[in-house]
């Protein structure tokens, strides 16, 4: 059980697409690999840490299991984790890898309010 971190309860988690310089190191390696960045709520998030530092330290690999939206489980490597304590309660923030082209992205695109009417079909 050591070897995972995974979500018991709520949504899918959503990732996003990350091009920070020190997580793109993460991404060295003999493959192509796509980088994101999720974040969880959680009640424990520096034991949560602390697992992924143990795995680390052993050389293995710690894997965010979670079910995906069709309700099928689905596991992906953890490559870093930070705990933040807000407000709200901590938060969990794990950047994992996926092969190129595996991961859905949740972008948030910032739309004019001319934009929001829909396509000008008058032309």
């Amino acid at each position: 059980m050591d070897d995972r971190i995974t979500i018991i309860e709520g949504p899918p988690p959503t990732f996003e697409y990350i091009d920070d310089g020190w997580a793109l190191g993460l991404n060295e390696g003999p493959a192509l690999y796509d980088l994101a960045l999720t974040r969880l709520r959680t009640f424990n998030g520096p034991a949560l840490v602390e697992r992924c530092h143990r795995a680390w330290r052993r050389r293995d690999t710690i894997f965010l299991h979670y079910r995906n939206d069709f309700g099928l489980e689905e596991k992906v490597p953890i490559m870093a984790a930070r705990t933040l304590s807000t407000h709200d309660g901590q938060v969990l923030y794990l950047w994992i890898r996926r092969k190129s082209g595996e991961i859905e992205y949740d972008f948030d695109f910032d739309l004019d309010d001319e934009d929001d009417e829909g396509p000008n079909y008058d032309n």
